[in-house]
């Protein structure tokens, strides 16, 4: 594809970088001991780090790069509740009370991250303007109809409503679904600003923050751990691993249950608020049922389009996944066709093998990870209740507590078939279609 698609002044980084540009962090030195280390300085590391020295402990967060670097500053900034599986299917794997609960604290999550930024008065462009799921096929459009009904009925909660195409164009300008689902909780956020006025909350509680210093090993100790990094070792009674699509060696039994994918997203330029109203007329956030979806929304300010997706499973430049993104763009939005890309960045989110976000202890390590493409939420509300765990408060219960945390025969944390499964859910999705 020709290079005209990307505006003069490309960049290969996000385009939240513009306003909430990745500090530069001091070198501070590694502390001998601490009551927590915990590894990542994400929403959920932060989350954790906060609420754990709110609780009189004394914690250090350990970071390979600097802080934020991840996800966290990079993703589409969707904030919502739900999983990546249906009420239906967890009723049928784990019962109809476990999948409720599942559901309810979901819910709950979303609610707890609302009370959390306005209590902390963060000020992150978050816009509570729900959104539209499309439907990739009419089968899915009666699936998710269904589920919204089968959610009333048994678990007494409202998940949303359905559009059918005839109307899909009051929730986005295309004709490329079969209808779909509309929600009005949750919506969008700037999130690296987030991250930013998140993490300075966290250097006003005095938190250590060890920034370009990977973690290399994790070993017991009489009553404790001992975390080596590149600048140095630290003792900790407690370690929490909250580094998702970035998880290290040094945690490879966790690493080895996590399926790290490249999500590739694009920025436009501007092309006012008016043209953006007109596409998306609620200011959704957008996805679809596609097994290889895609994600878009209005950026903040409402003057571009930003828009996600799988470009490739293989690790590609990000110049030709922004060609990729602006084909399947303009599959959604013909008009668009002639707009150019400014930005086009790629960061990594983690799944679970069960699709669940998974919150616990292995081998003395708390961990909350695998939010599975939709992290904003859940890792700021684990990582809270991860801190609670470990303060022994009876408020760090939840409904993920327990649940196995699979992986598969001879894998390390490499995923080598991801082509594979790419190839098979591209079938699928044509087939669907």
């Amino acid at each position: 594809m020709a290079d005209s698609i990307f505006a003069d002044g490309w960049k290969a980084t996000p385009y939240w970088w513009e306003l909430a540009p990745r500090p530069e962090w001091p070198t501070i030195e590694v502390p001998k001991k601490v009551d927590v280390a915990i590894v990542g300085s994400g929403y959920a590391g932060m989350s954790a780090a906060l609420h754990l020295t709110r609780g009189g402990r004394d914690v250090v967060i350990l970071e390979a790069k600097e802080p934020g670097h991840g996800a966290s500053s990079r993703s589409g900034g969707m904030a919502g509740s739900g999983l990546k599986i249906g009420y239906s299917d967890l009723k049928a794997k784990y019962g109809q009370q476990r999948a409720g609960d599942m559901i309810r604290e979901t819910e709950r999550s979303l609610e707890f991250f609302e009370d959390f930024i306005a209590g902390e008065q963060i000020q992150c462009h978050y816009q509570k303007v729900g959104r539209f799921i499309g439907a990739h096929a009419p089968s899915d459009y009666e699936a998710m109809a269904r589920g919204i009904e089968e959610v009333k009925r048994e678990v007494g909660i409202e998940t949303g409503y359905m559009i059918p195409r005839a109307e899909q164009h009051t929730e986005v300008k295309t004709d490329a679904y079969h209808g779909g689902k509309a929600t009005l909780a949750g919506g969008g956020l700037h999130p690296a600003i987030y991250h930013q006025e998140f993490l300075e909350r966290v250097r006003q509680a005095g938190i250590k923050i060890c920034a370009h210093t990977p973690v290399t090993a994790i070993s017991r100790t009489n009553g404790g751990f001992e975390v080596t990094t590149t600048r140095g070792k630290v003792l900790a009674d407690n370690v929490c691993v909250m580094t998702n699509g970035y998880t290290p060696s040094a945690a490879q039994d966790l690493r080895r249950r996590l399926v790290p994918v490249g999500s590739y997203i694009i920025a436009t330029e501007e092309i006012g608020e008016e043209r953006v109203t007109e596409l998306f007329p609620h200011h959704r956030m957008i996805a679809d049922t596609k097994h290889i979806l895609y994600y878009y929304r209005p950026s903040p300010d409402r003057k571009r389009v930003i828009f996600g997706g799988r470009a490739k499973t293989r690790d590609i430049e990000t110049r030709e996944s922004g060609e990729i993104l602006h084909q399947f763009m303009c599959g959604i939005f013909p008009e668009l066709k002639d707009v150019k890309v400014t930005h086009s960045w790629t960061g990594n989110v983690a799944f679970a093998f069960d699709k669940l976000p998974h919150v616990g202890v292995r081998d003395g390590i708390h961990y909350a990870l695998a939010c599975n493409g939709s992290g904003v939420v859940k890792q700021t509300y684990l990582g809270y209740k991860t801190a609670m765990k470990i303060l022994g408060s009876p408020e760090g219960k939840t409904a993920f507590d327990e649940l196995e945390f699979t992986t598969i025969p001879f894998y390390d944390g490499n995923p080598w078939f991801l082509p594979i499964v790419q190839r098979w859910y591209q079938f699928l999705d044509a087939r669907a279609k």
